[in-house]
């Protein structure tokens, strides 16, 4: 059994980085957030001590650090992105393995930095990539993979996810936390891109704003015309007023579904980590340098065949 603390408790996406500390036989025995609004803990990890201040929960984890039976062996970083970095590099220096979330870090700057803590440490980064175990997405990588040499594929990969007004308020809607809307909701796409289609060879940005993005990439096995929104307004005059999000994924004219298939993702992603098969700083560089590209890209007009028809839509 291995003990684990948590940092941003109160977050989306920590109860499954719960669930599977918990499914696969270990211990959260700490958790930190400046939200006390953590109840979930009850059901997954009643006996974890719980902190609003990071500096108690540093001094604590230093505290079990000199018990040896108690000490923590993993850190597991769901603050908001613009603290990542500053995260795991504290979890680093606690003498423990890190687990972090999508975005890892907003630059490729910072993925240096922390290759430099990790050896300093002697401990690793392990980024949560769970598409990348998703049994469909597995499946076209093999497509892909056996597919005549050279052969391109043409995908439309759209996805809408809308946000109300809480959102620009929230640190997700500020872009000096979040990163924008191509880093906060699309990195986990351009890391599953590249995972399937190999290196990227072509970057281009054809509209940027704060709800939305749309643009063209080329990898080594296909041609990609992407856009990414939060804004109700851009979702299909077929969905609205039924779903508030759509996603669309079309690989050479047909659909990729993935809708389901996702509940055990980051419990599988927690079994290949502590198997020793984790995905650490050099997996997830590829994605960080795409959205940073992005992120500091002025939009374009673009090539013929290139512009994803919801960006078309928006210049008319």
């Amino acid at each position: 059994m291995k003990n684990f603390a948590l940092i941003g408790a109160a977050g989306y996406i920590a109860p499954r980085h719960m669930r599977a500390i918990k499914d696969t036989g270990n211990c959260l025995t700490a958790a930190f957030d400046v939200n006390d609004s953590v109840g979930i803990i009850d059901s997954l990890a009643p006996e974890a001590d719980f902190f609003t201040d990071f500096e108690c929960f540093y001094e604590h984890a230093q505290t079990l650090r000199r018990r040896h039976h108690q000490a923590l062996d993993y850190v597991v970083v769901c603050s908001p992105n613009h603290l990542h970095h500053a995260h795991i590099a504290a979890g680093l220096r606690l003498g423990c393995d890190v687990i972090c979330e999508k975005p890892l870090v907003p630059t490729p700057a910072l993925v240096d930095e922390l290759a430099c803590v990790e050896r300093e440490t002697g401990q690793r980064v392990f980024n949560i990539l769970q598409l990348r175990h998703h049994e469909a997405i597995v499946q076209l990588r093999n497509k892909v993979s056996a597919a005549p040499l050279n052969t391109k594929f043409d995908v439309d990969l759209t996805y809408i996810t809308s946000r109300g007004k809480w959102y620009a308020t929230s640190w997700k809607g500020d872009p000096r936390k979040s990163f924008g809307v191509a880093t906060n909701i699309g990195v986990h796409f351009f890391d599953m891109l590249h995972f399937i289609f190999g290196p990227l060879q072509y970057n281009r940005v054809h509209y940027l704003s704060e709800t939305k993005a749309g643009g063209y990439l080329e990898y080594q096995g296909a041609r990609v015309r992407w856009f990414l929104s939060v804004d109700a307004s851009d979702l299909p005059a077929s969905v609205q007023g039924k779903k508030a999000t759509y996603r669309n994924i079309d690989v050479s004219g047909e659909p990729l579904e993935f809708s389901e298939g996702f509940t055990d993702l980051h419990t599988i992603s927690y079994q290949e980590i502590l198997a020793g098969n984790g995905y650490g700083l050099k997996d997830a560089r590829h994605c960080i340098e795409t959205v940073h590209s992005i992120r500091t890209s002025t939009p374009r007009v673009g090539g013929p065949g290139e512009v994803h028809p919801f960006v078309i839509k928006l210049s008319r």
